[in-house]
């Protein structure tokens, strides 16, 4: 099992986002001294509190200078509300600048602020992720090429930088609604996926889902996304985490509302999200999908996370909420490196 951590870079009222930055690169460094394989970021806009990551492939361009073996991706991209050809751009240039190690995470996000603000009709976000996945690719693997499609249309454009990874960096499709499962199926490509949106019950179903798309020919490749915190006791542990845990999910509740509402049919599932959302405690994180406490606790969670859902990547979210002391975050890290991960691979 590959370890990786994912950070969306939220921000208080209370820190500067200078120092978020440099926060987040620093973590990115001791990531890569202590062992993990990936670090993750997330793509969001428009809400300072849930995060200001809104460029992660800049953040991930500047990390790659400090690091020499972690790999470092996307978690995801937002490709409906981008021109596909400047996000194939973008990331080749930092497949380069990385040595050939980006991870390209991409989906559709669920945020109707995102919509909003970019000016894109939120409807149309399914059927524009695949031209754009499309135009991606052959961006990516042609010379020139011409593609016409509903939202995206070009004649014999060349674009460059080509990646350094060929033919392309890995793709990771975000599945968090239940048609995504069987599109990223349908496509082939591995995916992310979480608890935090789908309860456990629903996650183990949903990914047969996706293992039955795939067909026996392709092999299946899951990253699943828990919260966790390593400290000296499960009582350290949530005195550290609690609060900054808490505070992510009343955020993510007022960035998703608007949900409650939407029109768009693939988005339905969220409501239910919202409604867990609204009854939402530590106890409740802690027994469903945390990983708090110490290292031996820890090690028993996560051996029996993979044995229910047979995951390829464990990703670990150290800072939900982002208001844990830097210093705080990075030994809980290398807690993990050092004591839980050789136990778990």
């Amino acid at each position: 099992m590959r370890f990786g951590f994912f950070d969306q870079l939220p921000c208080d009222d209370t820190q500067s986002e200078r120092q978020r930055f440099q926060d987040i690169l620093a973590q990115i460094e001791v990531g890569d001294r202590v062992g993990f394989d990936a670090v993750w970021l997330g793509e969001l806009h428009f809400g300072r509190r849930s995060s200001i990551s809104a460029s992660p492939l800049m953040i991930l361009a500047a990390a790659a200078q400090r690091t020499q073996r972690i790999r470092l991706g996307t978690a995801v991209t937002l490709l409906p509300l981008h021109n596909p050809i400047k996000i194939a751009e973008e990331a080749a240039t930092a497949d380069v600048l990385s040595g050939g190690r980006l991870e390209l995470g991409v989906g559709r996000g669920t945020a109707p602020i995102h919509y909003l603000g970019y000016n894109v009709p939120q409807e149309e976000s399914r059927e524009r992720f695949e031209e754009a996945l499309e135009v991606m690719l052959k961006a990516w693997t042609q010379e020139s090429f011409s593609y016409q499609g509903r939202y995206y249309q070009t004649q014999e454009l060349s674009v460059v930088p080509k990646p350094l990874q060929k033919p392309h960096p890995p793709i990771r499709l975000a599945a968090n609604s239940p048609d995504t499962f069987t599109i990223a199926g349908r496509l082939g490509t591995p995916i992310f996926a979480s608890p935090l949106i789908n309860p456990p019950d629903k996650l183990r179903e949903y990914l047969g889902v996706h293992r039955d798309a795939l067909g026996s020919e392709v092999r299946q490749d899951v990253a699943l996304m828990f919260p966790i915190h390593v400290s000296d006791s499960r009582q350290q542990a949530r005195q550290e985490c609690e609060a900054s845990l808490m505070h992510f999910f009343k955020a993510a509740g007022e960035r998703l509302k608007p949900l409650s509402t939407a029109p768009v049919k693939s988005f339905e599932a969220f409501q239910q999200v919202l409604e867990r959302l609204e009854r939402v405690n530590y106890d409740g994180v802690d027994r469903r999908m945390g990983v708090f406490g110490d290292p031996a606790h820890c090690i028993e969670r996560i051996k029996a996370l993979q044995e229910e859902f047979q995951m390829d990547e464990f990703i670990g979210y150290f800072n939900q909420g982002g208001l844990i002391e830097p210093a705080t975050v990075r030994r809980s890290m290398e807690l993990f490196a050092t004591e839980v991960m050789p136990h778990c691979r």
